[in-house]
């Protein structure tokens, strides 16, 4: 019953993203002609004042662009998850059979599927201006006391 509902939840969600995408093209398809608005404009008068008007216009109907596209990312991380979720739970009732037990070593192969499966799940992070990574992030500075140099050479911990 679970998977049905998630069922539906998807195709709703695929449904509102379809919109979005919709949306999102005739914002581009607007976009366009007040670009080529502008840059007609910018042609004919070189004067700053008269174009700051199309330009306004153009930087609002890039932002509208970007909130719409923002939206459908969100959609898209939602259907993931909610993807992710139906897979673990029809995964769970045959976790284990009693006649096989799990195995314990595991090829490099298998890993590195599973390793890309895990990163598909993650949330998708970008970043607006004035914003600070989050943390976990893998953005890091550097201890102020260290320098280096592009031509040192950094030792490799290894056998």
């Amino acid at each position: 019953m679970a998977l049905v509902s998630a069922d539906s939840c998807i195709a709703e969600l695929l449904t509102e993203l379809h919109q979005l995408i919709k949306q999102t093209q005739e914002e581009r398809l607007q976009s366009e002609h007040n670009l080529v608005n502008v840059q007609k404009t910018h042609e004919q008068m070189q004067t700053e004042n008269k174009m700051r008007g199309l330009y306004t216009t153009a930087k609002a109907d890039a932002e509208a662009e970007c909130n719409l596209l923002q939206k459908a990312r969100d959609k898209i991380a939602e259907i993931k998850s909610l993807l992710e979720e139906r897979r673990i739970v029809a995964k769970i009732p045959g976790l284990y059979n009693d006649s096989k037990p799990p195995r314990k070593t595991m090829r490099r192969g298998v890993l590195m599927t599973l390793l890309q499966r895990s990163a598909m799940t993650l949330p998708l992070w970008i970043r607006k201006p004035g914003d600070k990574p989050p943390p976990l992030c893998g953005y890091s500075r550097g201890c102020a006391g260290i320098k280096h140099s592009p031509s040192k050479k950094k030792k490799k911990k290894g056998k």
